[in-house]
């Protein structure tokens, strides 16, 4: 803000130096149809998306009966299923290496972060994981449903949403903040595939049930739609360059969208056939469908959601570069001073 702008109310306009543009920025934010305001309003409603679906699978699957023994069945059906039973049984580490790869991808985020000199970025990554992992474990504790009891009596967390899935998939999306822009759906979207990986895992495990994986997707989309939509408030995203789609992304972008597909499709497909009646026995083969339909709909949900959020960053570089708003030379005091350039003839 110049000197002789109206000041802001209940406060004086900070001085303005030859290189500042934080200021510009932000009046290009907030400008009716700019680029910034554009993809503010895009992220909200993205954001407001994912939290409806959020709410949907958690009615859907916590509060009926129906979605719970679906959950249970799904759970059940990966000893029904000899292919998982024998590959949980030939790789008993695969738990030990699942927790190293989440640390270990922590630790990327902030090596990137560190090296690329992007310590604003950074921290608003970890503080975005941490805010969804925080919100996961309050609904688990606080969130209204029925409970399962220990052998001590004590109320277990429902785990929904699942931790580790949100870390997993918080951790990927994070990457889209820190590598440079043209190497962000490659990361992303190998991330994406190991957060996939993970999550299969832990279904078929036993750990989570298929909708605790389902959530925690929708649930680090909501974060980080919030996040961008934040930081497009804040002028610090600008335009990226149109090009066309470099074969390295393609490699990575296209089995993404072939596992979002055909993991929807399939588990959308299988759903009809596998849910169960809210009471009554089971049906000897319904397991077994539930745990496979439970793995589809997971994976794609995974698939989608970082399709979806690379899908709402496009042309968009969340790279601190030089902005086209910049003071080109010191701003004087007194714009009518007696200095010649100033002069009014």
């Amino acid at each position: 803000m110049a000197p002789f702008d109206r000041p802001r109310t209940g406060g004086s306009p900070p001085r303005i130096a030859a290189g500042d543009t934080w200021w510009y920025a932000a009046v290009a934010g907030e400008a009716a149809g700019s680029f910034s305001a554009r993809i503010r309003i895009r992220m909200r409603r993205a954001c407001l998306a994912a939290v409806l679906l959020l709410t949907v699978a958690y009615a859907g699957l916590v509060l009926t009966a129906t979605g719970r023994r679906w959950g249970d069945a799904a759970l059940a059906g990966r000893l029904a299923d000899p292919a998982v039973a024998r590959f949980l049984r030939e790789h008993p580490s695969l738990q030990g290496l699942g927790t190293l790869s989440l640390l270990l991808a922590v630790l990327l985020l902030v090596a990137l972060g560190v090296l690329r000199k992007r310590y604003a970025h950074l921290a608003a990554a970890l503080g975005t994981v941490a805010a969804a992992l925080l919100t996961a474990e309050l609904l688990q504790r606080h969130a209204p449903g029925p409970r399962t009891l220990d052998a001590a009596g004590i109320a277990v967390p429902s785990g929904f949403p699942s931790s580790p899935a949100v870390l997993a998939a918080g951790t990927a999306l994070g990457l889209a903040l820190l590598v440079p822009f043209r190497l962000r759906t490659v990361a992303v979207g190998l991330g994406a595939l190991w957060a996939a990986a993970l999550g299969a895992y832990s279904i078929a495990s036993g750990r989570h049930h298929p909708g605790d994986v389902i959530a925690a997707d929708l649930l680090v989309l909501a974060a980080f739609a919030a996040l961008t939509a934040l930081l497009a408030r804040k002028g610090r995203i600008r335009p990226a360059p149109r090009r066309g789609l470099p074969p390295q992304r393609l490699l990575v972008s296209l089995p993404l969208a072939l596992l979002a597909l055909a993991g929807l499709a399939a588990g959308a497909y299988l759903l009809g056939d596998c849910l169960p009646a809210a009471t009554g026995p089971l049906p000897a083969d319904l397991p077994r469908a539930a745990h496979r339909c439970g793995q589809a709909l997971a994976a794609g949900t995974g698939a989608a959601v970082a399709l979806v959020f690379l899908g709402l960053l496009r042309h968009v570089d969340l790279d601190p570069g030089t902005t086209p708003y910049r003071i080109a030379h010191p701003v004087p005091e007194d714009p009518f001073s007696e200095e010649p350039e100033h002069e009014i003839s």
